[in-house]
């Protein structure tokens, strides 16, 4: 092999790290995204060319592209303790005399510290290099999310100045969901007919424990670190100077914290991020504030759950009072009805907000909201107004209950409940509101990506029967475009070409634009990537669906009947016949060999191999390499020290191989 290769290689991961070095932690790219992404294309092509080079502290190497079977337990070297809080700024005092009283305690200074509306974590490096992560967990013991926590961008697999590391630093910090990422996941949910989170915390602590790291990827999560936990040197004498540690390592560390010189100060900083803290990017709710010195933090030492250097400041949620004026019934693509309310413009979180969702009918009754109420309105994580109180004080003597629809109010078909659920739903399945919203959903960016087909032209296509079905718009002429209102010859064009250019979209796109129930764009995916192309997922069994990997049997029956139903049928053969041609998801090359179309799991610690290296090993061999024994599997390798894996193979008569008979498959090839 080329040494001009190897070379290459090193290159390009340094220059990956340091170009996310610099984004991440300073705040101040060098590089466009674009260029930035070149680099990375060039690093994995090399890698995918000669795979015994890949090491797991490559930047490819963050997404493992096999589900976990769970979470194992993490036992902390150093607990992770709660934080008491405080509510107001006598409380805060209070705090500072319990601190300056002790013995040998005097001037103290504190930090100040934004805080994050996150999940805590506790990251363990070795030489610097990424090992481990796990939950706070009850503070002694968390869940290993090694796997999830691997894909957050802002988390270094490598960190700077090696040579002047710990051999053993463990990073504490708090993974989060920044506001645009949550109201992405958000809609793209909304449209796939999931329920959405209620917050970014909430967000991003479903995203941690996904068993899939690739949807975990793809929740855009990041990261501050805050503190150390256990460390085999110290790394400074001030918090202070740990955090700056931290950020030479190549950690990100919040920009805001500030050093105080005494209380007053610790309140004035408080109460000016209570004024800013709609300005920032992600969601805070509060201050955190340590003392500076760690020799007076160890003085100080911590109670049984929390320690006696460091309190939080938690903020009053904010919350406005406005007036119900009307309350309207929305109709989704799946003929969900959704009651959204009307308001009397108020100013909340740093927005005027006009309307708030009621969520559900149930919702409605559990609150008792009735057209000219005065509510309390508060905004879910800061973002999603939401009525969360009526004052019935104020409740005109002949405000109403507001009627649970018997009929959609866009088409009067019945509607009908879930069964065990709260939703109501049109049972019209020519509803032309569900029709908006699914022609909306098809021809989204995250989907087939038609431009220039928008809301109001779907309105006017519906409203004037043009399209009766999604796949209608494949089969629109340019004189019944010019015949709609304000629609010029440029403008129709520029239509006509987007929707040609959606014919060939790939599969996954496809699959995810149809609107089947609980299937969006991950699960599209995953059936594309494992069927290949739409003939096979179309005729797969319903066994067949729910066997694949995060594939549930909910998913797998919704799909099956999407397939089944006649009305679905005729408009997928329409799609078709219009020259709509899903492209196939690449599979890998047919190969020969022991090892080709087998399923192998691989249990316990290797000499050989790395973890990824055997992994890619088994791939370059033709062979699936999977997380669980199951009676799939066709083969279990076993290294030191096996796990449960090992049993389960032996009841199920699975093959088994050790590490010496997998080289020798493998053609004498270790990695």
């Amino acid at each position: 092999m080329s040494e001009k290769i190897k070379q290459r290689i090193a290159e390009l991961r340094e220059l990956i790290r340091e170009h996310d070095y610099r984004y991440y932690v300073l705040g101040e790219p060098t590089i466009s995204d674009t260029d930035y992404d070149k680099l990375f294309a060039e690093l994995k092509e090399l890698e995918d060319t000669h795979p015994e080079l890949i090491t797991p502290d490559s930047p490819t190497q963050r997404v493992t592209d096999r589900p976990l079977e769970g979470f194992p337990q993490v036992r902390h070297a150093v607990p992770m303790m709660s934080i008491d809080n405080t509510y107001s700024p006598q409380e805060l005092r209070e705090f500072d005399q319990r601190i300056t009283r002790q013995p040998g305690i005097k001037g103290c200074e504190y930090v100040v510290e934004l805080k994050i509306d996150g999940l805590a974590i506790s990251i363990r490096y070795s030489n610097g290099v990424f090992v481990q992560a796990a939950t706070r967990g009850d503070g002694q013991v968390g869940d290993d999310v090694t796997a999830n926590v691997r894909t957050i961008r802002s988390v270094p697999l490598v960190l700077r100045h090696r040579d002047h590391l710990p051999e053993v630093l463990e990073v504490r910090g708090e993974v989060y969901m920044p506001n645009k990422a949550f109201l992405e996941l958000n809609r793209l949910r909304e449209e796939a007919g999931e329920p959405i989170f209620a917050n970014p915390r909430n967000a991003a602590a479903g995203s941690l424990k996904l068993l899939d790291p690739r949807i975990t990827a793809s929740r855009n999560l990041a990261f501050f670190a805050y503190a150390i936990g256990q460390t085999s040197r110290p790394i400074g004498k001030t918090h202070m100077e740990v955090l700056t540690r931290l950020r030479e390592y190549g950690l990100p560390v919040n920009p805001h914290s500030e050093l105080a010189k005494d209380i007053d100060q610790v309140i004035q900083i408080c109460d000016k991020w209570q004024a800013k803290r709609h300005q920032l990017p992600y969601q805070i709710d509060g201050m955190v504030i340590k003392v500076n010195r760690l020799d007076y933090q160890d003085t100080l030492g911590a109670t049984a759950r929390a320690p006696r250097w460091c309190i939080a400041y938690k903020f009053p949620a904010e919350r406005a009072k406005t007036v119900v004026r009307s309350i309207d019934v929305q109709v989704g693509k799946s003929g969900i009805l959704t009651p959204v309310a009307n308001l009397d413009p108020v100013r909340l979180a740093g927005t005027m907000v006009k309307r708030a969702s009621l969520h559900n009918f149930e919702e409605i009754k559990r609150l008792d909201v009735r057209c000219g109420d005065t509510v309390l309105v508060e905004k879910a994580g800061e973002i999603i107004p939401q009525v969360v109180e009526v004052l019935q004080e104020f409740r005109p003597p002949d405000a109403k209950p507001f009627p649970v629809p018997t009929r959609c109010p866009e088409c009067g078909h019945k509607v009908v409940k879930d069964e065990g659920g709260v939703y109501i739903r049109c049972s019209n399945p020519d509803c032309p509101a569900q029709l908006k919203e699914r022609l909306r959903y098809f021809a989204g960016r995250d989907q087939m990506d038609i431009e220039n087909l928008g809301p109001a032209l779907i309105d006017q296509l519906v409203d004037s029967g043009m399209v009766k079905n999604i796949a209608d718009i494949y089969y629109l002429k340019k004189e019944q475009l010019l015949s709609l209102e304000r629609m010029a010859e440029k403008s129709a064009t520029n239509i006509l070409n987007a929707i040609e250019a959606s014919k060939t979209r790939p599969l996954w796109r496809f699959i995810a634009a149809l609107g089947i129930r609980h299937i969006g764009r991950q699960s599209a995916q995953i059936l594309a990537e494992h069927f290949g192309d739409l003939d096979s997922i179309m005729k797969a069994s319903q066994d067949e669906l729910a066997s694949v990997d995060q594939i549930g049997p909910a998913m797998a029956q919704s799909v099956y009947e999407f397939f089944r139903d006649p009305k679905n049928k005729a408009t997928v053969r329409q799609l078709l016949a219009a020259g709509v041609r899903p492209q196939p998801a690449l599979r890998p090359k047919a190969r020969s060999g022991p090892l080709a179309g087998k399923t192998v799991v691989v249990t316990g610690s290797l000499k050989s191999f790395t973890r990824q290296g055997v992994l890619e090993a088994l791939r370059t061999a033709g062979a699936r390499p999977a997380e669980s024994v199951s009676r799939k599997t066709d083969y279990l390798v076993v290294g030191a020290e096996p796990g449960s894996k090992l049993d389960k193979a032996r009841a199920l008569g699975i093959p088994i191989l050790t590490e010496e008979q997998l080289v020798q498959m493998l053609g004498g090839k270790g990695g």
